[in-house]
């Protein structure tokens, strides 16, 4: 699975929520309003339509933002989501994509830019 087929929002200690990865797209809101339309707003969620997957999990380290709020991990997954047929298989194929990235940002002061997120 390629980050380039993600679409994944979340927030960090001090930041608000944002799109971290955008899946190419100039503006990733609409595919991701359009995947989460029919999700409930509860902590863990996941939704398959055609070949587009929406998964939302809570952080798996417990991190929660300055308000105490538990962070989430929100990702839409283009084409090659064949392998996350739930919540549990959304948190073991792409928390392992972005995770040291996070770990990286979560607490920075202001919001991170693609370049702050280190990708290899």
């Amino acid at each position: 699975m390629s980050r380039s087929h993600l679409i994944w929002a979340t927030r960090g200690r001090d930041w608000g929520f944002r799109f971290l990865l955008d899946a190419g797209l100039g503006d990733p809101l609409p595919e991701y309003e359009r995947a989460f339309a029919e999700l409930a707003d509860e902590p863990a969620a996941w939704r398959r339509n055609g070949q587009v997957v929406a998964v939302r999990f809570p952080d798996p380290e417990g991190r929660r933002d300055a308000a105490g709020r538990v962070i989430p991990h929100e990702f839409v997954v283009f084409g090659d989501a064949d392998v996350v047929n739930s919540v549990y298989d959304g948190e073991q194929h792409l928390w392992p994509l972005v995770e040291q990235s996070f770990e990286h940002v979560w607490d920075a002061d202001t919001t991170p830019s693609v370049a702050d997120l280190r990708f290899e």
